[in-house]
């Protein structure tokens, strides 16, 4: 309704998993728009990976979804887009001080034909959101394609990411690598572990309001969940289902909680410009 209530408008996700986010939400905006968001959502995944297509297409399958490979290739006109721990995906640079220079991290191999990491010949200029103090900065060189495709979308639109970093620090060595929920070396196991790092929410907001777009947030996400009206839902959620009421609190409070999700995890809303303030912020 924000958006004026496009006859048609784009519900995007990018990095759906198995459909829960989506299922959600979807139930929710029918929920609140009825008839006339059925008819005017179009829902489009962003997922290149076919065996995950497979797996989102059955769960989402009353919505029809379309599938796209990249954020670029989503039709044009007005799009919803949210996604959930996909910019901690997006590429990275690592910088470290050397003495009294800067040089790029990188990987090379041993002796015994090992990766390893090392650093770079060639000295560096100090990198961005590098500090008098800082001994590591990492880069995401992601965000700024991330923002183009954003930028040359025609208005309106807007644009959700939900993940974990700092609001106004660039990270420090955060490179972590995860197989089957254990964390391992990042150079362990390449192209079969997942790899992250914390997002610099910083500069993304930086980025997004140079590119003329409108931001809010970032956010810590219990305040996010909350200002959302969590409270009263879960309030809801336990009064008609009594027997699973402690489960369902336990698992609101981690998400709100500042020692846990609650304050970790951050909000932030990227829109084309001219539109109300988003909800939750």
């Amino acid at each position: 309704k924000a958006m004026g209530s496009p006859e048609e408008s784009r519900i995007v996700e990018i990095g759906p998993g198995r459909g829960a986010l989506m299922q959600d939400a979807l139930r929710l905006g029918m929920v609140a728009g009825g008839e006339d968001f059925a008819k005017a959502m179009r829902l489009t995944l962003v997922e290149p990976s076919p065996a995950m297509r497979d797996i989102q297409r059955d769960a989402l399958a009353a919505a029809q979804p379309d599938f796209v490979s990249t954020l670029a290739e989503v039709p044009a006109g007005p799009m919803l887009l949210v996604a959930n721990e996909y910019l901690d995906c997006l590429p990275a640079r690592q910088f470290r001080r050397d003495g009294g220079s800067w040089r790029e991290c990188v990987i090379g191999l041993d002796a015994g034909r090992d990766l390893v990491f090392g650093l770079a010949a060639d000295e560096q200029a100090p990198p961005e959101g590098a500090g008098d103090t800082s001994a590591v900065v990492e880069v995401q060189t992601g965000m700024d394609l991330l923002v183009a495709d954003l930028v040359t979308r025609d208005a309106p639109f807007r644009a959700l990411f939900v993940d974990y970093g700092p609001s106004d620090m660039a990270p420090g060595d955060s490179l972590r690598s995860y197989k089957d929920g254990e964390q391992i070396s990042p150079l362990a196991l390449p192209g079969e572990s997942d790899l992250t790092v914390d997002v610099d929410f910083g500069r993304l907001a930086r980025l997004s309001r140079k590119a003329g777009l409108d931001v809010a947030g970032p956010a810590p996400q219990g305040m996010f969940l909350l200002g959302l009206g969590a409270q009263a839902r879960l309030n809801q959620l336990v009064k008609a289902n009594p027997d699973d009421g402690e489960a369902m609190f336990n698992a609101a409070q981690r998400l709100i909680d500042p020692k846990d999700m609650g304050e970790r995890f951050k909000a932030i809303c990227l829109s084309s410009s001219g539109l109300p303030a988003p909800a939750g912020f």
